[in-house]
Parts: structure tokens; C-alpha cells; sequence
């Protein structure tokens, strides 16, 4: 585990203790004995969390939380109480504190406080990335979303083969985005200043070809599907990109093409002008760590097309769309998120195996437990019976926080 805590203590054996407990754990601490010396190392951008006690000389920990939510709003701060201070610190989680641990706090549990707290943080600076790629970002950043490592892969090969020439083949399970993926080539290509066709391959022939392949001159030919493009009409296009080496053409596909040449239902020689360059997008089931990023994007996207306030997204359905296989990829959860944003059923009724439905009616059972207990994490956990550690791994599994369900 890595990540970086402010620790503030007025009581130096007793900030050098914790601090070793933190650092036992992997984490990174700077520690300040009173709130003059810790705001400094406050600030928007601080990749980390705060853990303070409450009383102490001077300005005291509750001060300490005002400064951090008037800096920023999102920083969790966990603070550490006495026996005598409980009413002060529950007072204080209304006023945004994250969590409150009670002196002397046992080692396993205050790791897996700051553990949250950080996972929370992570989660607050990536959304933030995301949207500052958008307003900024080139169009690899503002049009292909995700947090995984292959997303980040996607995007780096994205960008990589569209300033090479040449035919392009992208390949992707239906619903993937095959046609934004293309998008993203030709806007990041020195031919972004030219057009960007994209016919339909299924009412191709070869003149259409022709004239296509010349239209796109100076700019990209997007042919989607395409082995649905005629048998005489990939032969058309192996002819122009023999005569126009200059022509870019980006082929999209969600059918293993090598296995329709081995049917002899596809020409081989068009084949293998395109797959030098060749970009696969991972199916969501494989990365469902970007599934909250892109429904959040998807549910603002519809509530501002429908004219609608943008909705809050509760973590438990977002658990619930993670523990999906999502067959229509993104398309499929684009829909789900029209749904959502119009007030109706944002949930998919695939046809979920054992796992998955195991998977949703553990999230639930998890929920349905924490509001019960209104969002107390130690009393939800024994209440289910379950050891602190699982019962904190079970919520990382399916994005569920605690503290949304504090009333």
C-alpha cells in the first residue's frame, strides 16, 4: 500500500508512535505538532489525507478540518478523539469530517481508516483528472475514458499509430466504440485537418469505393463492419490502396477476420494490407475498475442532453454495474446510464452467471448492512459476522463507501 498522511499530534511519543505505524504500513508521513505547522502542508492538490487529533493547544483538531474543507472540500480528514470527546468528533463527521477513531486506537484499524480514506482521495484526484483532460486533454484524453491500465494502453497505442501512415485495422467486441477509437486516429493524425467519411459497408460497391477512397483524400476513410463489405468491393479497395499509398483507411471490426479467410469469406490480400497497424479495445468486462468513470461521464452526458439535473450516483449501484459482464460494452452501459438519468432502471438484465449474481447479492446484502447501521463501518462488520479486514476488502471490491450511508 502507498499513499501520504499529514499527521498532526501535539504529544510527540505519541505522534512518533503513530507515525511508525503508518510508515510500518507502507505509507509516507509528515508529521506537525500543532495546526500552524500542518496547514502549511495543506493544499488542493495534496495527494494524501489528514489524520489530527482533536484537542489540542491553540486551534484544535475541528479548526484543523474547517481549514482543509475550506481549502478543499474532498480531502478526508480522520480525526482522533479522547473518550471524552465522542459527542465532539460525531458533531464533526457532520461538519465533513471522514472518519473518527477513538484513543488509543488499535493498529488494524486505524491502517484501515487512513486505507479509505486514501482510496477515496484516489478516486476524488481522478475524477478531477478526467475532467481536466477533457476541457484540456488531446483527443486521446477527452474521448477515451478510463482509469485502468488498458485504457491507458488503449490511449497510448491510439496515439502512436495515428501519426504513423498507413491502413489501420481496430478490432473490439460489438458495442466497444470502434467508430470513437477511429475518431480519436483521425483527430490525432497529421489528416485531422482533412474530412473524416465514414459510409456504411454493407451498401458499398466498388464505384462507391472509388469515390469514397477519393472524397477522403488528404483526410481518413472510416469502414466499420467490415466484413460486410461486398466481396468485389474489397477487392476495389485493395486496388486504390495499392494506387493511393497516401490513402488512410481505418477499418473497424468485431469478428476474428483471420477466421473468415480461413471460411475463404474474406479477402486475405486486404487483410493483411490492414493488420500492421492494429488497436484492439479491451471489453469492459476486463477492466471494470473504468466502469464508474464511464457511467459518471455517461449519466452527465444524458442528464444534460434530456435537459435534467445530473443525478447523484449511489456506490451501491455503481457495485452493482462493476459485478456485470456487460456484453454490449460501452454501448450497453451508455444505455444503462439513459435509464438512470431519466429516473428509471439504470440495472442490465443480461443473462449474469452464478458469479455475477452472487457478486450483486453480496453488494446488497453489504449495503442493506451499512444502512442499517448508518454507515458505521465497525458495527456493520459485526454485525455481519465478518472479520474487519474482509469486511473492508469486500467493500474495495465493489466501490462501496461507508460513509455514504451515514445519516
Amino acid at each position: 500500500m502507498t499513499g501520504r498522511v499529514l499527521l498532526v499530534e501535539d504529544d510527540a511519543p505519541v505522534r512518533e508512535a503513530l507515525a511508525q505505524t503508518l510508515e510500518l504500513a507502507g505509507l509516507q508521513v509528515t508529521t506537525a505538532g500543532s495546526y500552524v505547522v500542518a496547514k502549511d502542508h495543506i493544499a488542493p492538490g495534496f495527494d494524501g489525507v489528514i489524520v489530527s487529533d482533536i484537542r489540542m493547544p491553540g486551534k484544535d483538531g475541528l479548526q484543523l478540518l474547517d481549514q482543509a474543507r475550506r481549502t478543499d472540500p474532498d480531502l478526508p480528514v480522520i480525526l482522533l478523539t479522547g473518550e471524552g470527546d465522542i459527542p465532539m468528533a460525531v458533531d464533526a463527521l457532520g461538519r465533513g469530517a471522514f472518519d473518527f477513531l477513538e484513543k488509543p486506537c488499535p493498529t488494524e484499524q486505524l491502517v484501515d481508516a487512513v486505507t479509505r480514506a486514501l482510496a477515496a482521495r484516489r478516486q476524488t484526484l481522478e475524477d478531477r483528472q478526467i475532467q481536466r483532460d477533457l476541457q484540456t486533454g488531446d483527443a486521446a484524453a477527452r474521448l477515451i475514458f478510463g482509469v485502468s491500465k488498458l485504457a491507458d494502453k488503449l490511449r497510448a497505442e491510439t496515439r502512436q499509430i495515428a501519426r504513423v501512415p498507413g491502413p489501420v485495422l481496430i478490432e473490439g467486441a460489438p458495442g466497444s466504440g470502434l467508430a470513437k477509437v477511429a475518431e480519436v486516429l483521425h483527430l490525432l493524425s497529421p489528416h485531422a485537418g482533412g474530412p473524416f467519411l465514414k459510409p456504411n459497408c454493407s451498401g458499398l460497391g466498388p464505384k462507391d469505393i472509388s469515390d469514397a477512397a477519393t472524397a477522403s483524400e488528404g483526410g481518413s476513410l472510416f469502414l466499420n463492419d467490415l466484413p460486410t463489405l461486398p466481396s468485389d468491393s474489397q477487392f476495389m479497395l485493395v486496388d486504390r490502396l495499392d494506387r493511393q499509398p497516401d490513402l488512410r483507411v481505418i477499418a473497424g471490426t468485431t469478428r476474428d477476420i483471420s477466421d473468415l479467410i480461413a471460411r475463404d469469406r474474406f479477402n486475405a490480400d486486404l487483410y493483411y494490407r490492414l493488420e500492421a497497424l492494429r488497436i484492439r479495445i479491451p471489453a469492459l468486462k476486463d477492466r471494470p475498475e473504468d466502469i464508474p468513470v464511464l457511467f459518471r461521464h455517461y449519466v452527465a452526458q444524458a442528464c444534460e442532453q434530456s435537459g435534467v439535473p445530473n443525478r447523484p450516483i449511489p456506490s451501491g449501484l455503481l457495485a452493482s454495474l462493476m459485478a456485470q459482464e456487460w456484453p454490449g460494452n460501452a454501448r450497453a452501459l451508455m444505455n444503462a446510464a439513459m435509464r438512470f438519468a431519466l429516473g428509471l432502471s439504470a440495472e442490465e438484465d443480461p443473462e449474469m452467471g452464478l458469479a455475477e449474481k452472487m457478486a450483486q447479492i453480496e453488494a446488497s446484502l453489504l449495503i442493506d448492512a451499512l444502512t442499517r447501521n448508518q454507515g458505521n463501518a465497525t458495527a456493520t462488520a459485526q454485525h455481519l459476522k465478518l472479520p474487519r479486514k474482509t469486511f473492508y476488502d469486500k467493500l474495495a471490491k465493489y466501490g462501496i463507501r461507508a460513509e455514504d450511508y451515514r445519516s
